[in-house]
């Protein structure tokens, strides 16, 4: 049996109200608990005197040495026992190592590179003439101790003509300079402060909020999110801890209402960036201390373009009084604890060791790894790039081709790679404020709805690598509903580009022909399936969760695999075999690289009860990418095929022809239910029935509950369901509805 010994500075566990908890779920656990201060420790008959929880009350028993402790005391109340707790660290492995105070994490993450574009500029206040040179170039800023906790002693100071507007938790003074000098010194007399340039999150109320991010290591030594909730800080007040008069909220119905169709992406960056940065920050302690951690808080804020800030990471996290969080951070620790004296030697063994400089992370390449030397222009700031900088545009395909590339190029570089569906030229100029020396490739989406649009694009970011997917009727409507100039639009990325560079083209896009190459000087390479190309794939067959397929690469031939349904999914993977393949990739790296993090809601897979399927594709929609969304469902159903089609915009006059051809495509794949959703959607199911189908296997709605309700009614076992449209109908809301309705 597993012995976990729970490290405190207190001498009588009655104070210390958790270790109850602790001990009754290692009981429920089946381990063997009990609780210690370093005084107790007797190293000549490796024997502890600690206290056990039998029956409510706690009693002193001679313990042997456990097999892993639980680090739950106070770091400084604890340095009197140094020499003790280091000697037992040599012997038995330790939980929730420290992280350092907030100043020491944030100079950390700034160091290592990969987080500090999420960092809050801060400084150290040393005096009164730094904090004056502070504030007159932010303006707004945040006062606060280098290691305060629970929200105290946060001053929030405004600078307003010659004159200083001071609000502490809910109270606003105004202050001259000498006053506010004379509070600064006396606050520098008690400890070291830190001023920030003030990023506020506010609600539709215009309260201030934050979110905890409280994340932990399981009984399998992985990183898991145990709760996101968001704290709300009291009308006037800018301070929304918890312990400071905040208060909290569930996360889903809080994003519901201040995000609405974006709560659920959201929530997802939420426990993505929340576990990204506990990885990042165990590889650090491992790099700098030779220890792993295994649990923080951390405080981020959104700004107005929902872009997060950190405001600071906390080793271990307290929560609220609320939604049971107390026991699941306890079971996380005990569990963990027991994982740790299992399997010490493996995770010292196997956890990565990034070396940490001084001005970048620098990650050992082999010889062979450097990119082609190409010099890019970022002309925002006028800065030079020697790397390959890629960007792609395309009326679909362009995320998916994104994410392959990122996922093959990142098996050897460093890549920057843009966020999913960050293609505004807005976007664009964030990323060259964002490149640095650091990134060996940049990896773009440039997209587009209006002519000029993707010249400008390149005037910000001059890439010399570029990929057109295909040219579809996506934004026809804004170009007089004729192809022919949105291929005109699209060349704007051919002109843009570098003269010299690499152009990817698909082969079997017709529309493509109308692309302007003529006055390109670079090389072209072309991609395909039905068409003979410089990159064709063969053999194409529907597999479980993804795509098999053949192909020639380097004089040989070899099987690949990607993640995602969809023959035109390969086009994708296509793009960035392409391009990898250019820049000297092996096929075994780039075989590797296929498999990648699939962007949500493109055909992603929910399997619920009763063998019900349904599909998620409700991102973009537009004629070409419906017809690919119902040819998955043709080839991945078993039975029944549910296609429920939400409205497709800025088809311009070419609305009503384009709804017909579709209507006639539904019948042609065999589709046994129709559900259209939107305005004048009703002409698809109207196409279908002239085409052929049973009118009583076509229904319409306008109002997404009846629609629901519908659903309720007529789904069977055994059926798989496409739920297709763009986000801005929401078709998304049908997916979660499906999903909730039935789970597995």
């Amino acid at each position: 049996m597993t012995i976990i010994g729970m490290l405190h500075h207190r001498l009588d566990p009655k104070t210390v109200i958790k270790s109850y908890a602790y001990a009754a779920v290692a009981k429920a656990e089946g381990v063997e608990f009990f609780y210690f201060t370093p005084k107790k420790v007797n190293f000549d008959n490796r024997t502890i005197n600690g206290q056990v929880l039998e029956d409510g009350q706690w009693h002193e028993r001679v313990m042997p040495f456990p097999d892993v402790i639980y680090n739950a005391g106070s770091p400084e109340k604890l340095a009197v026992s140094k020499k003790i707790i280091e000697r037992l660290k040599k012997e038995i492995p330790f939980t929730t190592h420290s992280i350092g105070n907030k100043w020491n994490v944030m100079e950390r993450l700034k160091e290592a590179k990969e987080f500090d574009q999420y960092i809050i500029p801060t400084e150290i206040v040393k005096n009164t003439d730094v904090f004056h040179s502070y504030i007159a170039h932010h303006k707004k800023i945040v006062f606060k101790p280098i290691d305060g906790r629970k929200g105290k002693g946060i001053y929030f100071i405004i600078k307003i003509g010659d004159h200083f507007e001071v609000r502490q938790n809910s109270e606003n003074r105004m202050y001259s300079k000498q006053q506010l000098n004379a509070l600064i010194h006396e606050l520098l007399t008690t400890g070291t402060f830190i001023m920030q340039p003030y990023i506020q999150s506010k609600m539709k109320s215009g309260q201030v909020y934050d979110f905890r991010l409280h994340v932990q290591k399981n009984g399998e030594g992985k990183w898991v999110v145990t709760t996101v909730y968001p704290r709300i800080a009291p009308h006037g007040s800018i301070i929304p801890n918890i312990n400071n008069g905040g208060y909290t909220n569930y996360l889903d119905p809080f994003l519901e209402q201040e995000f609405q169709e974006e709560a659920f992406n959201i929530r997802r960056m939420l426990e993505h960036f929340s576990l990204s940065l506990a990885r990042h920050l165990d590889d650090i302690q491992m790099t700098k201390f030779g220890e792993v951690i295994d649990e923080i808080g951390i405080d981020v804020g959104l700004d107005a373009q929902q872009k997060i800030w950190i405001y600071e990471v906390n080793w271990r996290p307290g929560c609220p009084p609320a939604f049971y969080l107390e026991l699941d951070v306890v079971i996380h620790s005990i569990r963990y604890a027991k994982y740790l004296a299992e399997n010490q030697q493996p995770i010292k063994k196997s956890k990565p060791k990034p070396t940490v400089s001084n001005t970048k992370t620098v990650v050992p390449k082999p010889a062979d790894s450097k990119p082609k030397q190409v010099e890019v222009k970022a002309t925002s700031n006028h800065a030079k790039f020697d790397k390959p900088i890629i960007a792609i545009t395309g009326s679909a395909g362009k995320t998916t081709s994104k994410a392959f590339l990122g996922s093959i190029l990142s098996k050897k570089w460093n890549v920057f790679e843009s966020k999913d569906y960050w293609n505004t030229t807005e976007h664009t100029k964030k990323h060259a404020e964002e490149i640095n020396d650091s990134h060996q490739a940049v990896v773009l989406e440039y997209g587009m709805a209006y002519p000029g649009i993707i010249t400008n694009h390149c005037s910000i970011i001059q890439p010399n690598i570029s990929i057109v997917t295909n040219i579809g009727l996506a934004h026809v409507g804004n170009f007089d509903g004729d192809v022919r100039k949105v291929a005109k639009a699209k060349s704007e990325l051919i002109q843009g580009m570098d003269q010299q560079g690499l152009l990817i083209l698909n082969k079997d896009d017709d529309n493509s022909n109308y692309l302007l190459t003529d006055q390109f000087k670079g090389k072209i390479l072309t991609t395909g399936i039905h068409t003979e190309a410089d990159y064709r794939a063969y053999d194409i067959q529907y597999k479980e969760s993804g795509m098999a397929f053949k192909m020639e690469l380097q004089g040989q031939e070899i099987q690949l695999f990607i993640p995602i349904l969809g023959e035109h999914h390969v086009y994708n993977a296509l793009n960035a075999v392409a391009v990898a393949d250019y820049l000297g990739f092996t096929p075994q790296e780039i075989k590797a690289g296929l498999h990648f993090k699939k962007p949500p809601r493109r055909l992603t897979v929910y399997n619920c009860r009763d063998h019900i399927t349904v599909i998620d594709d409700t991102v973009h929609s537009h004629p070409q990418g419906v017809r690919a969304a119902l040819n998955v469902l043709t080839n991945v159903s078993n039975k029944r095929r549910v296609a429920i089609i939400g409205q497709m915009r800025e088809l311009g006059d070419l609305r009503e022809e384009e709804y017909r051809k579709l209507g006639e495509f539904i019948v042609e794949q065999g589709i046994d239910l129709l559900i259209t959703y939107g305005f004048r959607t009703e002409e698809i199911g109207a196409a279908a029935i002239a085409k052929g189908m049973d009118s009583n296997k076509i229904y319409h709605f306008t109002n997404k509950d009846q629609l629901h309700a519908l659903l309720e009614k007529i789904i069977e076992p055994h059926d798989t369901i496409l739920v297709k449209g763009a986000s801005k109908t929401n078709m998304f809301e049908t997916v979660k509805f499906l999903d909730q309705t039935f789970k597995a």
